[in-house]
């Protein structure tokens, strides 16, 4: 599992504060909302920002393709791979 991967479900946990959960817990290409980890448009909120700031990435919040990238952990570190400031 990349790096990348682990420092996004990190972060899933420390700013949801998800205290109960582990990074084994989230699974990589699981749903992060609805059925899946259950999150909502607020975490997303929160999400968006902490990734932005995390990985210096700019994220849209207007754009239809922006809700592609939440859909899952695999979905948000293929985002930030792919758009990361080096």
């Amino acid at each position: 599992m990349s790096d990348i991967t682990n420092q996004i479900k990190q972060m899933i946990i420390d700013e949801l504060e998800l205290e109960d959960m582990t990074v084994e817990d989230i699974e990589t290409d699981a749903p992060l909302f609805g059925e899946g980890l259950g999150l909502d448009s607020i975490d997303a909120l929160e999400l968006g920002l902490a990734l932005q700031k995390r990985f210096n990435v700019k994220i849209d919040a207007n754009s239809e393709h922006t809700k592609a990238h939440f859909r899952s952990v695999a979905s948000l570190r293929d985002f930030v791979e792919a758009n990361r400031a080096v």
